[in-house]
């Protein structure tokens, strides 16, 4: 392919695209950041509602002392895949965010190209996730469809 078609659909980047992209780098980083501290304190919470969980079934009586202990491995469970869950999208967004700050104060390409990949992964990720709930939302219906016409 000679020079001229390769340059054909190149991109610039001017101070209207640089201001904008360094915005959104900056809440990029903001919501990353934030994000990953929620992911620490859903991992504590999961780790404390556990054994507040098992401090609280021997109230109940014996018969739920063993469903107790049962249930607070659950929740810890839970709390703690939805951090790991919720840690990968942050991780993009920070990056993203780092990764164009850096290509826009030292206009590098490469880390642009790094961010907007990261950026990518991020909606790409998101998504995916959104496609999964979506299933089980349309599943979870079918079957309230299907456990009222038994009944």
């Amino acid at each position: 392919m000679d020079q001229q078609n390769q340059n054909l659909f190149d991109l610039h980047v001017d101070n209207i695209v640089s201001s904008q992209l360094s915005e959104a780098a900056k809440w990029g980083r903001f919501l990353g950041i934030v994000g990953m501290i929620f992911c620490g304190l859903f991992v504590l919470l999961g780790l404390f509602a556990g054994s507040m969980i098992s401090s609280l079934m021997p109230m109940m009586g014996e018969a739920s002392a063993g469903l107790g202990m049962m249930g607070a491995g659950f929740f810890t469970f839970i709390y703690l895949i939805i951090a790991l869950i919720y840690f990968f999208p942050c991780l993009y967004l920070f990056k993203f965010g780092s990764h164009a700050q850096a290509a826009i104060k030292s206009n590098d390409q490469v880390k642009l190209q790094s961010s907007i990949k990261n950026l990518k992964s991020c909606l790409k990720f998101m998504g995916i996730l959104m496609i999964i709930g979506l299933v089980f939302y349309v599943l979870a219906f079918l079957g309230l469809l299907a456990g009222s016409a038994f009944m």
